[in-house]
This record gives C-alpha cells, sequence and structure tokens, in this order.
C-alpha cells in the first residue's frame, strides 16, 4: 500500500490546516498593503477598510483566484522528476505552506510588509532543490516570476506618477480645483470599474462555469464602468466644497472629493489582492488534493475545488482582523504623507497591475506593487516627501524573505519525510 493511500486523510487534513495559515499570514501582512493607503490618506477608518477587505478579498479569491493558483501548483517545479515519489510532492507542498506562514508571522509582528509570494515561492524552491535537486526546479517559470519583481514595482510606480501628474493638472492647477474635481472624478472611477471587471471576465470566472468572449467582457466592463462611474458621481454631489488649505497642493474640498474615490479604489484593491495572492495559500493546498485523490497522479488536470478557494478568503479575512493593523501603519504613513488624492493615484496604479498580472497568471508581489506605486507618487512631489529609512528597512526585509522561506522549508521537508518517510 503506498504511502499516499496509507495517509492520504492525514495529508489533507495538514494541508488544509496550513493552508488556513498561510492564508492567516496573507490577510495579517499583505491584505496591510492593499488598505495601507486608504486608512494612511484618512479616507476612510481602520474599521472601514476592515469591512471593505473582508467583503472584496474574499470575492476577488472566489471568483477571480483560479489562474494564478494554477502557476503556483504547477508552474515552479518539473513534474516528470516526480512522477516515481509523488508523495514527495505532498511533503514538499506542506513544507512551503507551513514555511510560509512561520515567516508571514514573525514579519508581521515586526510590522514589515513582506511579499507573501515571495514567500511562497521561495518555499517552492527551497524544497525542490533540497529534495529533488536543482533540475527539478524550472527555472525559466522562476525567472520569469522573479522578473515580475522588478517589473510591477515599476510599473506601477510609472502608473502612479502618470497618474497623480494628471490629478495635479486637471485639477489642483485648474482656476477653480473644486468645479474640476467633480468633472474629471468621475472619469476616474470608471477607470476604476473598468479594469477590475475587464481582468475578472477575460481571465478569472472560468472555474465557476462563466467563460466569456473578449466582446461580450468589453461591453459588459463598460456597463459597469458607467454604473461604478454613476455611483461616485452620485456620492460626491453630496461633497461641500471649502476653501481651507490643507497643503500645498490644494483645497480640503477636493481632498474630499476624493476621499468618496478612496472607497472605489479601495474596494478595487482589496478585489485585486484576493485574486492574485489567494494562490499563495492554496495553490500548494490543491496540489495536495490532487495527488492525493488521484493516487500519486502528478500531472491530473484538477480545477481547484470551489471549497479550497473558500478556505483561503477566509483565512485571508481572519488575518486582517486579529493581525492586518500594524503593517497598515507601515504602508499608510511610513514611506510618504498621503492625502486622499495620492493615496487614490497609489491605489489605482497598484490594483490596475495586480489585476493585469492575475489575468496572465503571473504571481506577482502586490507588496512591491504598492510600496512601488506609493513611491512614484511620493516622486512626484520630489525626492524630500520620501521617508528613505523606512524605505531601506522594507527593501532589507524584501531581500530576507526568499532564504527565509527557502531555509524554513527544507527544514520541515526533512521533518514530514521522516515522520512519514
Amino acid at each position: 500500500m503506498s504511502i499516499i493511500a496509507q495517509h492520504g486523510e492525514i495529508f489533507i487534513i495538514l494541508a488544509c490546516l496550513f493552508g488556513f495559515f498561510m492564508a492567516w499570514g496573507v490577510g495579517a501582512n499583505d491584505v496591510a498593503n492593499a488598505m495601507g493607503t486608504s486608512v494612511g490618506s484618512r479616507a476612510i477608518t481602520i474599521k472601514q477598510a476592515i469591512i471593505i477587505a473582508v467583503i472584496f478579498e474574499f470575492l476577488g479569491a472566489w471568483l477571480a483566484g483560479g489562474e494564478v493558483t494554477n502557476t503556483i501548483r504547477k508552474g515552479i517545479i518539473d513534474p516528470e522528476m516526480l512522477q516515481e515519489d509523488p508523495q514527495l510532492l505532498v511533503y514538499g507542498m506542506l513544507a512551503a505552506l507551513l514555511a510560509a506562514a512561520t515567516w508571514l508571522l514573525i514579519a508581521s509582528m515586526k510590522g514589515w510588509p513582506v511579499s507573501t509570494t515571495h514567500s511562497i515561492v521561495g518555499a517552492i524552491v527551497g524544497f525542490s532543490v533540497a529534495g529533488l535537486g536543482a533540475s527539478a526546479v524550472d527555472w525559466g517559470a522562476v525567472g520569469q516570476i522573479a522578473a515580475s519583481w522588478i517589473v510591477s514595482p515599476l510599473l506601477a510606480g510609472t502608473i502612479a506618477f502618470t497618474l497623480f501628474k494628471s490629478v495635479q493638472h486637471l485639477i489642483f492647477e485648474a482656476n477653480d480645483p473644486f468645479a474640476a474635481a467633480k468633472r474629471y472624478v468621475p472619469m476616474y472611477v470608471f477607470l476604476v470599474g473598468f479594469a477590475v471587471t475587464m481582468v475578472t471576465l477575460t481571465k478569472g470566472l472560468k472555474h465557476v462555469g462563466l467563460d466569456l468572449g473578449f466582446g461580450a467582457s468589453l461591453l459588459l466592463s463598460i456597463l459597469a464602468g458607467l454604473l461604478v462611474s454613476a455611483l461616485g458621481g452620485f456620492m460626491e454631489r453630496r461633497v461641500q466644497a471649502s476653501s481651507r488649505k490643507t497643503d500645498q497642493f490644494g483645497f480640503s474640498g477636493v481632498e474630499r472629493v476624493f476621499g468618496v474615490l478612496m472607497i472605489f479604489t479601495a474596494c478595487a484593491m482589496a478585489f485585486a489582492h484576493g485574486s492574485n495572492d489567494v494562490a499563495n495559500a492554496v495553490g500548494p493546498l490543491a496540489a495536495v488534493i490532487s495527488v492525493v485523490q488521484t493516487g500519486g497522479e502528478i500531472e491530473a488536470a484538477a480545477l481547484v475545488p470551489w471549497w479550497v478557494l473558500v478556505l483561503g478568503g477566509g483565512g485571508i479575512v481572519v488575518g486582517l482582523v486579529t493581525y492586518g493593523r500594524k503593517v497598515i501603519a507601515t504602508v499608510g504613513t511610513g514611506i510618504t504623507e498621503l492625502t486622499p488624492s495620492r493615496g487614490f493615484a497609489a491605489t489605482l496604479a497598484a490594483a490596475v497591475t495586480v489585476v493585469l498580472a492575475s489575468g496572465t497568471g503571473l504571481p506577482i508581489s502586490t507588496t512591491h506593487t504598492l510600496v512601488g506605486a506609493v513611491l512614484g507618487v511620493g516622486l512626484a512631489r520630489g525626492m524630500a516627501a520620501l521617508n528613505l529609512r523606512v524605505i531601506g528597512t522594507i527593501a532589507m526585509s524584501w531581500l530576507i524573505t526568499l532564504p527565509a522561506g527557502a531555509g524554513l522549508a527544507i527544514l520541515f521537508f526533512f521533518t514530514f519525510k521522516g515522520m512519514f518517510g
């Protein structure tokens, strides 16, 4: 009787427990990044941020989380190497989940915004090299993922810089900034609705049985954008003008209009984050379930079961509610001073970047993307606006993450191998 048949139920129970722990870590560390700009710019309170995140993170994970999960599940290791010993994949994925979750717990306690994607990819590479040898790792796939870690902050930073400059030009430099804000803000709200709907429809909904063509998706996305834009327009009508200057750029009434807009970008960011980062928790979990249920088949094309995405979404929510505050403080107030207009530009840029990556199946780091976007907004105001000491600490925690994930995974891999092997 094979080890997988003998201990199958134990493996699935452990995978669910570790998957939930990992999702908890994603919630405690990463969701804080998604919400940090909104809370830091005082557009919404911590309580409101948690309510928004609970709803939209869960929806993003459940509706659009399937595509990236496949990359994490079977894009990193060469399946051929595991045909003779499928239980090694089970030990490895369990070790990767536990290792990444442990590192996220440490980072969240310190208030470091680290990358959950780095943590899990580092852990998977670590156990592969230790247990199967360096040739088992698909270094091409790892290279692609690593490249996305550099590209995503640059892309998000550039989009944020451009967005904030457009806001400055169209609104803050206008003769009547408040009237200009009321005129142009619905256009920015449209962008939020369109971008998120487009990628959700084109890439995310296959596993719930909805597979629309490009044309239908485009039409529905434009409609969703217009709908969200109308809602934004209705909400901003209730904002009154005020000529009291809040900073050297503009008027508090204008910033209050952007405060309304931040509610939409916070929802978009939470959705985008749920769709991309739930894979970090449920990708390895899906791999274990697939191997156990097929009796050791590695290449079995298993769809991620719906309840696995629900488990991941639930874990993310619990993590945010119990431990999210520390990292929110670092991202929201540590890097640069944020007002609603700056926070909006950063969050929309990050959401667009993450949603694009989700659509192409690249597991990018939401953390790197958002920090890149906040830096872009800071740079639009000159180097003096940035807190270089905080940025240095964040960079250091990013560098440690890969080796920390890999080292812990190797340790846990040999522990599981000893226990069951």
